[in-house]
């Protein structure tokens, strides 16, 4: 793909729900939330939180067909799915419940927080194993930089897993919301900004990974990310590793050797958005999260944090190694 221009994207809000202690009752309302799945109702507590404060009145000065949605999920619908099975083979398809029965689609997990906040833009979901929230976080900022949209909440969200389901031993649960935002835009009403973030993601086939160049060739692609997507070459900022002991996990650890700070991936997309919030909050300077799925799916994504009331917008526009910037299509317009 040619690119010509960049965009400069800040993240104005962050929150993570967690799943332990969640009461949709006193998170959402008592009216409304019951029969929406625990994934949906962890993303929209999570959103609705990301916008506390100035936010809420941020999203509203948005034109609602200018506002989206990404979101990454592996889990959310496995446990339903679990139940609509159970249901059909022991009483028949016409027990289904009519209000849960819509959730039978992934992509319908985020449909009540697109109605209730008028995100009228697009709507996507991401499902790559592992990769999902990091793929949510580059699908939505490359699409803000291709002007589909000015206002854009990505993030995560799981479901805990069925006990026997696969993976069920590292089940996730709860949920990441990031708003972003047009630093200009930002920076005109005088809002402030956490910082930048730009994410990638490719395919590192599971057989190379497997072989005996599977490190080097890991090192390559990871280091392609990286340069594009401005972190520094000296190797000093710290990078966070959510891996599996899968052989496409072992290739990208040894990668990225001693640099990497090693956390253990759990059964969802949920662990690499954990720790990328986490670095947007744990002060000013370039970091990063690298994640890898036994598939062959491969995220990486820089952050760099602001200093606690940073303008959106630093002087000359942070013209000089900004790595939140967004790539733009040449073919990019309104």
């Amino acid at each position: 793909m040619n690119h010509r221009n960049t965009t400069d994207l800040v993240v104005t809000g962050l929150a993570v729900v967690e799943a332990e202690g969640f009461d949709h009752r006193t998170a959402l309302g008592r009216r409304g939330y019951k029969y929406l799945p625990l994934a949906a109702q962890y993303f929209l507590a999570a959103a609705r939180r990301a916008q506390d404060g100035p936010g809420e009145a941020a999203r509203e000065a948005t034109d609602p067909r200018r506002r989206a949605a990404t979101v990454g999920t592996n889990s959310a619908a496995v446990a339903l799915h679990a139940a609509m099975d159970r249901t059909v083979l022991e009483a028949g398809a016409d027990d289904l419940s009519p209000l849960t029965a819509p959730y039978f689609s992934i992509n319908t997990y985020i449909t009540k927080l697109a109605v209730e906040q008028s995100l009228k833009g697009f709507n996507i979901t991401c499902t790559s194993p592992r990769t999902a929230g990091v793929e949510a976080l580059e699908t939505g900022v490359r699409s803000l930089a291709a002007g589909r949209a000015d206002w854009l909440l990505a993030g995560a969200t799981e479901a805990g897993l069925p006990p026997g389901a696969p993976g069920a031993a590292h089940s996730e649960a709860g949920a990441v919301a990031l708003v972003l935002e047009r630093a200009e835009a930002v920076a005109a009403r005088g809002g402030t900004a956490l910082g930048r973030l730009a994410a990638r993601t490719f395919f590192l086939p599971p057989r190379t990974a497997a072989g005996p160049d599977g490190a080097r060739r890991a090192a390559d692609r990871i280091a392609e990310a990286l340069a594009a997507l401005g972190h520094p070459e000296d190797g000093d900022a710290p990078v966070t590793a959510v891996l599996d002991d899968s052989p496409v996990g072992r290739a990208v650890a040894a990668a990225l050797g001693d640099r990497a700070r090693p956390v253990p991936a759990g059964a969802g997309c949920l662990a690499p958005l954990r720790q990328l919030a986490g670095q947007l909050t744990a002060g000013p300077g370039p970091r990063a999260v690298v994640t890898a799925a036994a598939e062959g799916n491969v995220g990486v994504c820089v952050t760099t944090a602001a200093a606690p009331g940073e303008p959106a917008a630093a002087p000359e526009e942070r013209a000089a190694g900004r790595p939140a910037t967004a790539e733009q299509p040449a073919d990019a317009g309104r």
